[in-house]
């Protein structure tokens, strides 16, 4: 049995030390410094997660908020990796690195591809906005898919130079589907999950969280197409068992 440290407290009267006011004695047990150690580290841990989950966390939110949020994250991580290597190999294909390659020509390339993005999500707004609301999972499934072939075709884009402005187009077309379903289907489930009219801190919370996962996806996704790098089977075997990831768990 450990023995307990007592702690002498002293209160002096006046500016010198001759005038005693008030003498205390706390007996302090390892046991309460222990406590107080651990109840440190959960205040640190508590005010850590506060900036990452809704204030009010687990009551604030649906059961299914958790589950949600970690699988919507990995999914997150699996396509910035795959985003690494679509445009790096668009990139390629567009004559980064090469002598032969002019600036003009690259940046005229990017922005029909951007124009075609920006116009394909106008049209989708127009046809397809109003019903949005109707089925949000859908809607959300029809998203990433349409998101993944975005990414595919800019990874065929190098395979089939003749056709490499369309590919590119085609590509930006399908992601430009992809954040407008995204983005109003998101809203739809940001309002589900919160119980105590919380969307707001849920949206934000949510903000930081995509941008964790977006940090380590850049990292990983850097270290994988420099691992894969010249290496097309490596590229495409990694590329589409992130894909198979990404939809089966969806």
């Amino acid at each position: 049995m450990e023995a307990s440290q007592q702690l002498v407290i002293e209160e002096w009267n006046g500016s010198s030390s001759t005038k005693l006011f008030k003498t205390a004695t706390i007996t302090v047990s390892p046991a309460l410094s222990v406590h107080r150690s651990g109840s440190g580290f959960n205040h640190v841990w508590r005010r850590f997660l506060d900036a990452f989950v809704p204030e009010g966390f687990p009551r604030s939110v649906t059961p299914d908020y958790v589950p949600f949020q970690v699988w919507d994250s990995l999914q997150g991580l699996s396509t910035y990796i795959r985003t690494m290597l679509s445009t790096q190999a668009l990139l390629s294909a567009i004559g980064v690195g090469e002598k032969s390659a002019t600036v003009i020509g690259a940046t005229f390339q990017w922005f029909l591809r951007d124009l075609t993005g920006m116009i394909g999500g106008i049209l989708f707004t127009f046809h397809q906005g109003s019903n949005l609301d109707s089925n949000a999972k859908m809607w959300r499934l029809v998203a990433d898919l349409m998101n993944d072939l975005g990414m595919l075709m800019d990874l065929l884009s190098p395979l089939f130079p003749s056709a490499f402005l369309f590919i590119v187009c085609l590509g930006s077309l399908s992601r430009s589907f992809t954040g407008v379903a995204s983005g109003a289907t998101r809203a739809a489930l940001t309002q589900h999950f919160a119980l105590e009219n919380n969307a707001a801190d849920i949206s934000a919370k949510e903000g930081s969280q995509e941008t964790v996962a977006t940090m380590l996806g850049m990292a990983v996704g850097m270290l994988f197409a420099r691992v894969t790098m010249e290496n097309p089977l490596a590229i495409w075997l990694t590329f589409l068992s992130l894909t198979m990831f990404h939809i089966i768990h969806h």
